[in-house]
């Protein structure tokens, strides 16, 4: 079961009864600095001038009970309503690590217009701050500052969506209490730190949406308890590191849109990822067969490896994924025969075999065809053909003809007719609709000369 990361309460500030409602003056002072600096919704000084009082109905405000039982700031939420809006002139506040119970800050969509950039104290006074989440500020620009290593007791860090660049700094390698760090959609560079490994209580990784370069560090193999790995659409190379058969734990792959060319060696190493339910590694170089040990994951739910130039044959292994919703293999350059099991695997209902080089009759049922419609995509495969003994009425088109009949069962390769499946179920429908039967004789004669012709 995944670990469930708390989400911020969007609604109004949290307060506990039976501890005093005075907060410390100078924290007072900095959270007014605090909000003066990000919103003008309001006065807030005049609007509530002790903010964690009971009777306060401050938005997007917590305070809890300290050791001394006072009140103390412990959430602030910025962004969307009913939170507090940031205004044009608003930029990072770092002011916010002067608040020593600080425990959880956020900004949604807050920094839009004048440029900003992250700011952390060298030594930071608070030791409370476990989550960080800045997400979807177009004007938050600059690097990562090393200082980040000074949130010693940071669990969730996000910063996506954001407008961060430069190298993801080494020093977020010593914050070893994370257990989510998302810093997707950016334009972060460089490569993987390779000391990332040390943060071995990590749950969440996501990258994806960078500038990355270099491999995939095998010390990714000392994060234990990952379960969802998301190093998508960047510039990673060569092969995935067989240190990834460690992550016993792990449910989620994605590593599509990069330059990797291989999977671990040897590949028998990925019967170790018996949790992994969602494998998606599409358009990367990979020039190489399916590993048939990816048939072995018991729990694969979808498996998406289109436009990676795989060659060979389906795996028959893969026929055995009985929980496998969603298989798509498009645009590769696969060869030989469908395995039939695909036919029999009862939870699937997208399948996507579109553009390789395929041959042979489908081996489908058209209950099974009717069953996935149009999300059954068998087309650019010229040497497929859909067997004439099986009804197609009402079969939506996967434009795949039809076999010839077994009058040319001595050719090599099954003959088809020219026209697709809806063509022959249109056909069909023209004769119950009383088209003349010389018209259609006529038609029938045109295509069969031109198809003695091309013999």
């Amino acid at each position: 079961m995944l670990l469930v990361v708390p989400l911020f309460l969007a609604f109004l500030g949290f307060i506990t009864p039976g501890a005093s409602s005075s907060i410390d003056q100078s924290e007072r002072d900095t959270l007014f600095s605090v909000m003066y600096s990000m919103s003008s919704d309001k006065d807030w000084r005049a609007y509530s001038p002790d903010p964690c009082d009971e009777g306060s109905s401050w938005p997007g405000l917590e305070c809890k009970p300290g050791p001394d039982d006072h009140l103390h700031v412990t959430k602030l939420v910025f962004g969307t309503p009913p939170n507090p809006t940031c205004s044009r002139s608003s930029s990072f506040p770092a002011e916010i690590f002067q608040l020593p119970f600080l425990q959880s800050v956020h900004f949604l969509n807050c920094f839009k217009w004048k440029k900003t950039a992250l700011s952390f104290p060298p030594h930071s006074q608070n030791f409370a701050l476990q989550q960080l989440s800045l997400r979807a500020n177009p004007a938050l620009f600059g690097t990562i500052p090393p200082q980040v290593s000074s949130l010693r007791s940071l669990q969730v860090l996000t910063l996506s969506q954001n407008r961060l660049y430069g190298k993801i700094p080494e020093s977020i390698s010593s914050l070893t209490s994370m257990i989510h760090l998302d810093l997707s959609y950016n334009s972060l560079t460089g490569r993987i730190p390779a000391q990332m490994g040390s943060l071995s209580s990590l749950v969440h990784l996501d990258l994806s949406y960078n500038s990355l370069f270099g491999t995939i560090p095998p010390s990714i193999g000392q994060m234990g308890m990952l379960q969802k790995l998301d190093l998508s659409s960047n510039s990673l190379i060569g092969s995935i590191p067989q240190s990834i058969e460690s992550l016993k734990w792990l449910t989620f792959l994605a590593l599509s849109n990069n330059r990797l060319s291989g999977y671990p060696h040897p590949a028998s190493g990925l019967t170790n990822l018996q949790s992994l339910q969602y494998l998606i590694m599409e358009s990367n170089p990979i020039y190489a067969p399916l590993p048939p040990e990816l048939g072995t994951l018991p729990k694969l739910q979808e498996l998406r490896l289109a436009n990676s130039s795989y060659s060979g044959a389906i795996p028959e292994s893969f026929s055995g994924l009985k929980n496998l919703t969603t298989l798509s293999l498009e645009n590769n350059r696969l060869s030989g025969a469908i395995p039939p099991g695909l036919g029999r695997l009862g939870s699937i209902y997208h399948l996507n075999l579109s553009r390789n080089m395929l041959d042979g009759v489908v081996p489908f049922s058209s209950v099974f065809i009717m069953r996935l419609g149009r999300n059954l995509d068998l087309s650019g495969n010229p040497k497929l053909c859909l067997s004439e003994s099986d009804s197609f009425k009402g079969v939506e088109d996967i434009s795949v003809p039809i076999c010839a009949s077994a009058t040319s069962s001595s050719s090599s390769s099954p003959l088809m007719q020219r026209q697709p499946l809806q063509s022959s179920l249109s056909s069909s429908s023209s004769l119950e609709s009383g088209v003349p039967y010389w018209q259609f004789s006529s038609m029938t004669f045109i295509v069969l000369h031109h198809f003695l012709r091309l013999l």
